[in-house]
């Protein structure tokens, strides 16, 4: 039987990291994110610290807060150019 690949372990400090510069690039305060997500500036603190991951509702409203599509933060638990492979 062939080998498979081992799972990659998703890296949510590059997460985070991602976050806090996506937030800064689009000059946005965690207020402002805040109001356009709907996720309280508490619970953005926690993410952006590493306090906290949150939940898969979390991240879709702090995407359409950033007004990106979801993949493109879940993209930063495996880092730059290390994409999970789909089999």
């Amino acid at each position: 039987m062939p080998e498979r690949d081992e799972p990659r372990t998703p890296d949510f400090a590059e997460l985070r990291f991602f976050l806090a510069r996506m937030r800064r690039e689009r000059r946005l305060t965690l207020e402002q994110l805040a109001e356009r997500s709907g996720i309280g500036r508490r619970s953005l603190v926690q993410l952006e610290s590493g306090e906290s991951r949150g939940t898969l509702a979390t991240w879709f409203a702090v995407a359409e807060g950033l007004d990106v599509e979801i993949g493109v933060l879940v993209s930063a638990l495996y880092g730059p150019g290390r994409e999970r492979r789909v089999k």
